[in-house]
């Protein structure tokens, strides 16, 4: 019954967004909206559970992805997590934006979501762990409290980086997502028409940027 009434509630993401209705999803499901406040109390609490399952679905298609490729083979496994996170949000794009679009006014996402959004740039993290090329320059040094944040994030994950390493892999994530809000939510339209050759392009810049060789 959990599942049919999230099932019910992504068909509404697409027309509402976060403003989901329970009344909605429950005549939609032909039943009275008390039966589903014994699955979720709340609106919030349904949109938690969309939440995690959309941050879930996108950590796994980017692992699965990334999986199939051989360990060495650096640059493939980071465009393979790249083109899985646009692959997912183009197919899921009422899903995606309830991630990363627009916040829900008067809701916050639980604790529990930080991990799973953490997935991906922790999978561009390792490969760049596992044998990307040392920096040999920077040319804007980071800034003394960010050097702070990225160590913190270092001591707390298997392997090590240096900070500077880690901030070119965050620039990639960031970059990974907002290139992919663009196409979303249709800020590329009538600009760029090669929408998977400009992807790819960037990409490979990113890995580029994190040392990843070619």
């Amino acid at each position: 019954m959990s599942q049919e009434i999230k099932d019910v509630a992504r068909t509404h993401l697409a027309t509402e967004g976060g403003n989901l209705s329970l009344r909605g999803v429950a005549r939609d499901m032909g039943i009275v909206a008390s039966a589903l406040y014994r699955y979720f109390p709340s609106r919030d609490a349904l949109l938690a559970a969309l939440i995690i399952d959309g941050y879930e679905a996108i950590g796994t298609a980017a692992t699965e992805a990334e999986a199939t490729l051989p360990r060495d083979d650096l640059r493939g496994r980071w465009l393979a997590v790249c083109h899985a996170v646009r692959t997912w949000a183009l197919s899921h794009p009422a899903e995606y934006g309830l991630l990363y679009g627009n916040p829900v006014p008067g809701y916050a996402a639980p604790q529990e979501t930080i991990a799973l959004a953490a997935k991906v740039v922790l999978l561009l993290a390792d490969i760049v762990i596992d044998g990307a090329e040392p920096l040999e320059s920077v040319s804007s040094p980071v800034p003394d409290p960010v050097r702070t944040d990225l160590r913190r994030l270092i001591d707390q994950h298997p392997g090590d980086l240096p900070e500077e390493q880690l901030d070119r892999v965050f620039i990639g994530w960031t970059h990974l997502f907002g290139l992919i809000n663009f196409e979303v939510f249709g800020r590329l339209d009538g600009m760029i028409q090669a929408r998977a050759e400009y992807f790819d392009h960037h990409m490979a810049l990113m890995a580029d940027l994190a040392g990843i060789p070619r």
